[in-house]
């Protein structure tokens, strides 16, 4: 039940952010939101984890690797989503980053992780991936944007992708609120010194501009992200990328209710479809990880942990014990 609620959670704190993206950038610029969002959470997380002794037992080498992560999954995320956006870029065709980005994480994991995606998850992936484009192509239309703002979805997505494998190589798992507090301070640090090298440093008087950063803080910033690496370690790589198929059709509700936009009939039938392949991929992923937990109890706990919480590199093979001559 916490997983499940984790998982709607994140959906919803990481539909947030298209919206807010769209609303918070019509009068203000994109990094000047930007290094407000992140500056205010980055002081917060420092304290908070001064305060606790969570970061006194991680090395410095793993601090310096989520510093690298949060570079990539952060700073290049968001910054990327921000300007395809303000390039104006539609929020739908803005949310194919998250409908891509499962299907190139499937296709990754065995040759990067040594993971093996199963016909029915293939299946999943593939119900789920139509679902998404019938969602967007229900909300498409009236966009400007030149065709070079286009590639900013998907460098967004390259470096959510990256960040994400960067994190799964990795052997050491630092606690959630060390890798948040790392990735938070990198991020608010770079976007600090190229808003004051920009002028896009000093925040408008107006006091939506405030609401609008204090949601994307709370939301998008410490929910998503936090709630991101934290199902990543839960649930795997692929059943957490399986949830990035409801992320557009949770941006179309959402704009429907705060932007009025239209919901149609294709609309509900890629809500269906998207649904009905992320079920499949967590179906099929709960039972592997159940028939795991069998194999481990029958072998006596000898066997390494199913994929959903197993992803660093298998254990070298044993070897027969030496004998004397």
């Amino acid at each position: 039940m916490l997983t499940a609620a984790a998982a709607v959670a994140f959906v919803a704190s990481w539909s947030s952010g298209f919206v807010l993206a769209k609303v918070a950038t019509v009068d203000v610029a994109p990094l000047t939101l930007l290094v407000w969002r992140f500056l205010p959470v980055a002081l917060g997380l420092v304290v908070v984890t001064s305060a606790t002794s969570a970061a006194r037992a991680v090395p410095r080498a793993d601090l310096r690797r989520q510093a690298v992560i949060g570079l990539f999954a952060q700073l290049g995320y968001v910054v990327c989503v921000y300007a395809a956006i303000a390039a104006g870029v539609a929020t739908g065709t803005t949310a194919l980053i998250d409908a891509v980005q499962p299907l190139v994480v499937a296709t990754l994991v065995g040759p990067l992780l040594g993971l093996r995606v199963r016909g029915a998850q293939w299946a999943g992936l593939g119900v789920g991936a139509v679902g998404v484009l019938l969602v967007v192509r229900s909300q498409l239309g009236g966009s400007t944007a030149p065709a070079a703002a286009y590639l900013l979805p998907l460098a967004a997505m390259a470096c959510l992708v990256a960040g994400t494998f960067l994190e799964r190589r990795s052997a050491a798992r630092p606690p959630v609120l060390v890798v948040l507090t790392v990735q938070v301070v990198v991020t608010a640090a770079v976007l600090l010194v190229v808003a004051a090298a920009t002028g896009a440093l000093v925040p408008p008087a107006d006091a939506g501009f405030w609401v609008a950063t204090a949601l994307a803080a709370a939301f998008p910033t410490l929910a998503a992200y936090g709630l991101y690496w934290w199902l990543l370690r839960t649930l795997g790589v692929t059943a957490l990328n399986a949830l990035l198929f409801l992320v557009a059709p949770a941006t179309a509700a959402a704009g429907a209710v705060w932007l009025g936009e239209r919901l149609t009939a294709v609309t509900l039938t890629g809500f269906a479809l998207c649904g009905a392949g992320v079920a499949v991929v967590l179906a099929v992923e709960a039972r592997a990880a159940r028939a795991a937990c069998v194999v481990r109890e029958v072998r006596g706990g000898r066997d390494a942990a199913p994929e959903a919480v197993s992803v660093a590199a298998p254990a070298p093979p044993r070897t027969a014990p030496r004998t004397r001559s």
